[in-house]
């Protein structure tokens, strides 16, 4: 009696669970009654949480988006909101925009990671990156001297910090590249991370169908 009590908490707790997360979910797509319980997007589509590094709610949220949709897709089930039932395929869909406005599909035609395209912020605000490598200055740079001497420097990173996702643009799609702007310019380990898996499956989506087309003919 008292292990199939455990189980039954244990199942409750799991379902609170999947019903916040089917909730931020629901939000994220815009399919909740009230638009106070929607999250706010920006005129160009990107989901906006908040003006200081944005990113890294738009990355966590494009992560949990994609392995939500497999997870529906797999289990033969739908996605139930307040306003409409939603299939794995547009979940997927709306995973899909949100990267492709950090990679430069965007009212500013900048890709949001770093490296990546033709333009992209090049003034990060990053010590390794706005601080001339040892290779070209062997000479020492203290903590002072690193932003007395580059911080307010207006030329490009002399580094590029290929892989990085900066905070990105604020509620209107504007942003500033400069590396004072730290709001939008700054780049953390915790907006790329979840990309890695997204990118991982969109690739993996990518190649699956190339297989199919191959064997199609």
């Amino acid at each position: 009696m008292l292990e199939k009590a455990k189980h039954e908490h244990e199942g409750h707790v799991l379902k609170q669970y999947r019903s916040k997360a089917e909730y931020y979910l629901c939000s994220c797509l815009n399919k909740n009654n009230a638009t106070s319980d929607n999250v706010e997007r920006t005129p160009g589509g990107l989901l906006y949480i908040r003006q200081w590094n944005n990113m890294q709610y738009v990355s966590t949220a494009t992560f949990l988006l994609t392995v939500y949709s497999d997870f529906l897709r797999n289990s033969n089930q739908h996605l139930r909101c307040p306003t409409g039932t939603i299939d794995p395929e547009e979940i997927l869909s709306f995973a899909k925009s949100q990267v492709d406005y950090i990679l430069g599909s965007n009212p500013m035609n900048m890709s949001y990671l770093v490296g990546y395209g033709s333009k992209y912020p090049i003034r990060v605000h990053h010590r390794g990156a706005s601080i001339v490598s040892y290779r070209e200055n062997k000479g020492f740079i203290g903590c002072t001297q690193g932003y007395d001497n580059w911080y307010s420097r207006l030329e490009p990173n002399p580094n590029v910090l290929v892989g990085a996702l900066v905070g990105g643009p604020d509620c209107r799609d504007n942003f500033m590249d400069q590396r004072d702007n730290y709001m939008q310019t700054e780049a953390c380990t915790y907006n790329t991370a979840p990309l890695v898996g997204v990118f991982a499956r969109l690739l993996q989506l990518e190649e699956n169908l190339e297989v199919e087309l191959v064997a199609s003919y």
